[in-house]
């Protein structure tokens, strides 16, 4: 098994508030490393995970098993929480913690296509059983639809150059290595920002990725389910990697803590008062710690958000 560090696990633990015979859910079980402390903590409770990658439940079974049994792995996206655990009988969870980082082993393994760092069929599919995968965004997709991923979900300003050179290349032959792509974007963009630091298709790749994942609508939709099935003084837990998914994160949660404004001039009855039934744990997000930091790199960007059902 590739070594796989666990992003702010002290944290998500605290965070979670485990009680030993609760109903927990790992939305992203990635390698384990989370779903395992989880176990470790509840011998009277049970633990689903969910993951995409089947070579993540393989792998984090035999870890699992090695510490209880009382846990079941779900192949399947995280958005299908409802579903899945109704089927199982489960209609309320006492906490669940979503990691949205892509799990480490999917970027150091060059086949699967997800990093622009080695040189390998383009890819990065989470689910290597669904159809669509990078390949077809970058040869199949026109002009504006490229435009419009690169902007939305990588927040690439040379959106429209990238494109269009990407329709270029593709016209004389499919564009069909990770190694292809980084050529065109790097053609794209101008001498002063291929000088700054960090690698110039960066931004690109995780628009790809996002789309070929729709990741960005399976996070919608799992913060309002998890939120939903949450029992009174059950947690949500969320680590997200990148601006675009933390502002959901940070954009749910205030829409569940927050009560509606009513017009103060307007006398109402107690009882008529909306209340909340969530509440922020915290009110900022919580980032890794210098020690964690000088072990995992990782680490840097994440942000760790906790909500309460309080009601």
């Amino acid at each position: 098994m590739s070594k796989h560090y666990s992003v702010l696990l002290s944290e998500c633990l605290e965070g979670l508030a485990i009680r030993a015979d609760g109903i927990y859910v790992d939305g992203t079980l990635g390698r384990g490393g989370h779903s395992a402390q989880i176990l470790q903590r509840i011998p009277k409770g049970y633990l689903y995970a969910f993951d995409r990658d089947e070579t993540a439940i393989k792998e984090s079974k035999e870890r699992l098993l090695s510490i209880a049994s009382n846990f079941t792995l779900i192949h399947n996206q995280f958005s299908m929480l409802k579903e899945e655990l109704s089927n199982r009988g489960i209609y309320q969870i006492d906490g669940m913690l979503l990691d949205l980082g892509v799990s480490s082993p999917q970027f150091d393994d060059g086949e699967r296509g997800f990093s622009y760092r080695y040189d390998a069929p383009l890819d990065m599919r989470m689910d290597q059983s669904q159809q669509k995968n990078a390949y077809d965004v970058v040869n199949s997709y026109d002009y504006h639809e490229l435009v419009r991923i690169f902007y939305q979900y990588g927040e690439e300003k040379f959106a429209k150059q990238i494109a269009k050179n990407i329709e270029k290349q593709r016209a004389i032959k499919p564009i069909a290595t990770t190694f292809e792509l980084v050529e065109v974007i790097k053609a794209s963009l101008p001498a002063k920002v291929l000088n700054k630091k960090g690698h110039p298709a960066k931004k690109v790749f995780q628009a790809i990725r996002i789309e070929v994942n729709d990741e960005l609508k399976e996070i919608e939709t799992v913060l309002q389910d998890a939120m939903d099935m949450l029992a009174v003084g059950g947690r949500l837990c969320v680590i997200s990697f990148q601006s675009l998914e933390d502002r959901i994160v940070k954009e749910a949660f205030h829409e569940r803590s927050t009560p509606k404004k009513v017009d103060k001039r307007i006398p109402m009855l107690p009882q008529d008062i909306e209340t909340v039934d969530y509440r922020l744990v915290n009110r900022k997000p919580i980032i890794a710690s210098e020690e964690e930091l000088e072990e995992n790199n990782r680490s840097h960007s994440a942000k760790l958000r906790i909500i309460e059902r309080v009601g």
